[in-house]
């Protein structure tokens, strides 16, 4: 097995690369959905339908796959054999800014549907303020993966 996941990491290692890309663009966009969303529309109008329209289509056919294709190339790499150090801290810290990552999307899920059901609580502000969670995942997980420390 190992010598098959040594041969494709390559592929691997490059549908992942693209998986990210891909997930973290939704992980920046949708916040901002949020935000013009929240201040621009009202419950029920037309402009509030379409944001809806575009948040749903962001997370269920760009976003959500993407974390999976993630998730499974990652888990991939993790056990393809030399690839992960487990007696460095790098792999751990990478862990928890995956896991965050996960939470947030997830996070970013529950307020979809709270806009899908017109109960939406949070300010454009909070919004905003919530849109730099996954850059300051994104700058762990690069840094534990570059930098190895």
């Amino acid at each position: 097995m190992g010598d098959i996941l040594a041969t494709l990491y390559p592929w691997t290692k490059s549908i992942h690369i693209m998986a990210v890309i891909s997930w973290m663009a939704g992980m920046f966009y949708l916040p901002r959905l949020f935000v013009y969303h929240t201040e621009k529309s009202f419950a029920g109008d037309q402009l509030d339908v379409t944001y809806q329209v575009m948040e749903e289509k962001l997370f269920k056919v760009i976003m959500t796959p993407a974390m999976i294709t993630t998730w499974i190339f990652g888990l991939t790499l993790v056990l393809t054999p030399g690839i992960v150090d487990w007696s460095s801290v790098w792999p751990y810290t990478k862990l928890v800014g995956i896991l965050g990552m996960t939470w947030c999307h997830e996070w970013l899920g529950r307020r979809r549907k709270d806009f899908s059901t017109g109960q939406n609580r949070f300010t454009g502000r909070q919004y905003r303020m919530m849109n730099e969670v996954p850059t300051v995942l994104m700058v762990l997980i690069v840094l534990s993966v570059v930098v190895k420390f």
